[in-house]
């Protein structure tokens, strides 16, 4: 018989398996298996008589499935899975990046790779290829063709084009708007962009390529019109949008009447024409993707912050047109994280290129130029600034100049005879 679970017996019990719970024993009890004479193992093999958990669902929506239990591998397409595994595919990162390609019924394995392969792809690159980009599988070889052409006409060659699409596999493989993303490549091309710059654009600001053609021919005219209207020459205005394009691609995606709404806010602030300009190229045209209101607030705090007249904050901006970009409780952490490092709002309000900087940039630098000796509070914040390779260059100099002697150890003394 069963023994009763008396309060001495349950404290053994609880002593001596404290890892199962009191169900398990009922489970035990109810299958009349002496509890005291359960192993570990026994006591394990108890689990078998839970509800099991249910598989995860596969949403084929999803960009990443997880699989719970091997009855969804009986779901996958068979033939996929074979010709994936043909190619060297390590189809578990597929199934844990994006399964829900081996579930379609459709899908072109054989062709995306042949495609690949007269690209001059081995067997190594398509593979990688299509483990990083799967859904290339579900792509219909004429559209993937229709893409090569199109990258075909911005490359050198063949070996360029592959190059690209094992870099880049995702933008290559989008193949919506097809007949859109030629017209502005050939936009593009007429309005002098170089193919090497098109081909950047491709690969790394692609919805550019999916705004209607017309869409971007009235923000380059929006923007050309801007630089003469601000006083820009027309014999450089070329120039300088090529350049403004080259620098920030995703301007063309802004509306004019965004332009025109921000343009004329900065010139009810008091700024002139040139200085508009200047900011309108110092920004690389990230100015437009602001409003008004939270250009309003961060000018608002700079202000109260430095305790600026009108004059004294557009001089500021000037310096330092970032002012404009980041908001208000940005550039409060960024000035709290300065007054920290024992450095004063004056030493800020004459180097404000420093506000640039996050405080975890800040304090790594402050601490590097104080392993110089460098007390940057007692300094010009100047030696702060700058890109990571522009301070590092500096920081170099800097501890070369520290470590020459005093002095040159090889010249002849003056020695009075």
């Amino acid at each position: 018989m069963t023994p009763a679970f008396g309060s001495q017996n349950r404290r053994n019990y609880n002593a001596q398996c404290g890892h199962l719970s009191l169900r398990m024993c009922k489970l035990a009890r109810a299958h009349s298996m002496p509890w005291r004479l359960l192993t570990g193992y026994q006591l394990c093999r108890l689990c078998l008589f839970r509800k099991p958990q249910p598989a995860l669902k596969i949403n084929s929506s999803s960009a990443c499935v997880t699989y719970g239990t091997d009855s969804q591998s009986n779901k996958e397409n068979k033939k996929t899975v074979e010709r994936l595994r043909a190619c060297s595919v390590d189809l578990r990162k597929i199934r844990r990046l994006k399964g829900w390609v081996l579930l379609e019924k459709e899908t072109y394995v054989e062709e995306i790779a042949n495609i690949l392969k007269e690209l001059g792809a081995n067997k190594t690159v398509i593979a990688s290829i299509l483990e990083r980009c799967p859904e290339a599988i579900v792509c219909s070889p004429a559209a993937v063709n229709t893409k090569r052409k199109l990258w075909q006409m911005v490359c050198k060659n063949q070996a360029e084009v592959i190059q690209l699409i094992e870099q880049f596999p995702e933008s290559f493989f989008t193949v919506k708007d097809q007949e859109n993303q030629k017209l502005n490549v050939q936009f593009f091309q007429e309005l002098g962009l170089k193919n090497v710059v098109i081909s950047r654009f491709l690969t790394t600001a692609s919805s550019i390529f999916h705004n209607p053609v017309e869409n971007n021919k009235q923000m380059i005219g929006a923007l050309q019109e801007s630089y003469l209207n601000l006083g820009g020459s027309e014999a450089n205005a070329k120039v300088w949008l090529l350049k403004l394009l080259s620098q920030n691609p995703f301007i063309v995606l802004n509306s004019p009447t965004a332009v025109g709404e921000i343009l004329k806010f900065l010139q009810g602030q008091g700024f002139t024409d040139s200085e508009v300009l200047q900011l309108l190229s110092k920004l690389k045209g990230f100015l437009f993707q602001l409003q008004p209101g939270s250009i309003q607030n961060s000018i608002s705090f700079t202000k109260t912050a430095f305790e600026c007249t009108e004059h004294d904050l557009r001089q500021l901006v000037m310096k330092c047109p970032a002012l404009l970009y980041y908001p208000a409780p940005v550039l409060e952490e960024r000035i709290q994280a300065l007054l920290k490092e024992g450095i004063s709002i004056a030493q800020v309000r004459e180097s404000p290129m420093v506000l640039e900087l996050t405080p975890q940039i800040i304090q790594y630098r402050i601490r590097k130029l104080n392993s110089l000796g460098y007390r940057i509070k007692d300094g010009h914040l100047a030696s702060l600034n700058g890109t990571k390779k522009e301070f590092e260059a500096n920081f170099s100099k800097m501890q070369a100049k520290q470590g020459r002697p005093l002095f040159n150890p090889v010249a002849s003394l003056k020695v009075e005879e």
